[in-house]
């Protein structure tokens, strides 16, 4: 530990994680938390800072093998050598404002509802914002730029209207479904999200129990809070996952974790295609600049260095591979036995060559609003692809298509399966659920869904899944981004407006 103590400065920066000294100078620069949180650590044990919201294995995934310094002797490892969590920030209690017609108001402190008086995914969202951390908050529900794509995600499914049928026998609605060889108990499955003990403490355990619970499928994240090991062991017996996968420019990297979820039973591998960067999201950045404050970024700003204030999402990019491309598909194929499917599909003309080159399946999907702003969202994108593949002679069950973004209600998963959608990732809702009500929040969540869109599928004349259908939606005014709509106020209530610097 000696040794390791001498590497104390931030150009020169060697922090223990788990009994392994890593040489992190390079990448505190780009760390989510800022910098300072890792070179503070400088010549340290940090382990006591890193395990609240980090996997014991990032640092493999991370990291090139040349920056792992070697073990270090625990007995070796003094008091002074641990580094402390900063205390945390007694937040004051909300006093009284005066309005603008001088006269006083009363700021009620939040109280949390009971789990009971959440109604629809909007209700948690609510809560959320309340009880999260704002770092977390800031991270979770930021989008890219200007935020156009994260909020049209949803927006866009309500462009689409319902054509019902009437007289139809729905006495009994079963909105079961199987993809992928899984089951689900409706056309839905958990879609990958990161660092979810950044919501919950029980993060991804917590997620691959109520996923058992609710019935549905749950894509294991690479970038994840537990370790892939701890994740698979939450699992109960004979439960299935998918998996999500960011190619490392360390490709041995990737066929070592390919490998392990194979041995695991994972049953599909969906490949993240839309992140060869990761996008603006100024919610976080503003919000790791203003939590960082003026004594942190003096140095690294006047010396031209990287900004502190990127924030939570731009950390990952060292060991997202930005140079993948339709060359890699054969190799990608050649290491798994799973279906190999691409998430981060946006255009008909992608879907078709993932198709020709034996893929077995895409997500439309942009990433949740969070990388290239005004792009389409993936239910707008599916008409498209869905004429594309039966021009190119693809058969339903030659290649999966599924859908993620925006999903908030029973019907919007009754109108991305009539489309074409054999089901639909959620993301955001599972993570503010979670954040909520921990692992039961998220099973109330799934259950409204349900509810919701067996209401639908009663009233639109479909007694099952398979009877969806195109004939039951409109989308003459999917693609007309200025078709005027009654105000969403779930929406305009829970979502946080971008604000300027001179407005903070």
């Amino acid at each position: 530990m000696d040794e390791v103590a001498k590497h104390n400065t931030k150009e020169d920066c060697w922090v223990v994680l788990y009994g392994k000294a890593y040489d992190l100078t390079k990448f505190a620069r780009v760390h989510p938390g800022g910098a300072k949180l890792i070179t503070d650590a400088a010549g340290m044990d940090a382990t006591a800072l890193f395990d609240p919201i980090h996997p014991k294995d990032i640092m493999d995934k991370l990291l090139k093998p040349s920056l792992t310094m070697g073990a270090v002797d625990p007995a070796t490892i003094k008091p002074e050598h641990v580094a402390k969590p900063p205390e945390k920030k007694v937040e004051p209690k909300k006093k009284k404002t005066v309005a603008a017609s001088g006269a006083e108001e009363e700021v009620a402190e939040f109280k949390k509802p009971p789990l009971a008086a959440m109604l629809n995914s909007f209700d948690f969202e609510s809560v959320a914002r309340e009880v999260m951390e704002p770092q977390a908050w800031g991270y979770y529900s930021s989008g890219g730029d200007d935020e156009i794509t994260l909020r049209d995600n949803h927006l866009a499914f309500q462009r689409i209207t319902m054509r019902p049928r009437i007289l139809v026998n729905v006495r009994d609605i079963d909105m079961s479904t199987s993809f992928l060889g899984v089951k689900a108990s409706l056309p839905l499955y958990f879609t990958a999200t990161a660092l979810a003990k950044l919501a919950h403490q029980d993060g991804e355990v917590a997620i691959v129990k109520a996923a058992k619970k609710a019935g549905v499928p749950y894509m294991l994240p690479t970038l994840s809070s537990y370790t892939l090991d701890e994740m698979l062991e939450a699992r109960a017996p004979e439960q299935p996952v998918f998996s999500q996968l960011y190619v490392n420019p360390e490709r041995s990297r990737s066929e070592e974790y390919v490998k392990k979820l194979e041995e695991a039973g994972v049953k599909a591998l969906f490949v993240t295609v839309d992140a060869p960067q990761l996008g603006r999201r100024e919610k976080d950045m503003r919000n790791k600049f203003t939590q960082q404050g003026s004594d942190v970024q003096g140095d690294d700003e006047g010396e031209g260095e990287v900004d502190r204030s990127q924030g939570a999402t731009r950390a990952i990019s060292s060991y997202i591979d930005p140079g993948l491309c339709w060359d890699d598909v054969p190799w990608l194929k050649s290491i798994t036995k799973m279906p190999v499917l691409l998430k981060g599909v946006q255009c008909g003309e992608d879907a078709v060559a993932a198709y020709k080159a034996g893929l077995r399946g895409c997500v439309l999907s942009n990433h949740g609003g969070r990388q290239l702003d005004t792009c389409r969202p993936g239910i707008e994108v599916l008409p498209e692809v869905m004429e594309a593949l039966k021009e190119a002679g693809c058969k339903k069950e030659e290649f999966s298509v599924f859908v993620d973004g925006g999903i908030r209600r029973g019907a919007d998963i009754f109108k991305a399966v009539a489309l074409g959608a054999e089901a639909c990732g959620v993301g955001r809702p599972v993570l503010y659920s979670l954040a909520s009500y921990g692992q039961n929040g998220i099973v109330r969540m799934v259950h409204m869904l349900q509810d919701e869109l067996q209401m639908v599928m009663r009233l639109a004349g479909t007694p099952n899944t398979a009877s969806i259908t195109e004939k039951h939606v409109l989308t003459t005014n999917l693609a007309d981004h200025i078709v005027p709509l009654p105000v969403d106020n779930l929406t305009a209530k829970t979502y946080q407006a971008l604000s300027p610097a001179a407005k903070l």
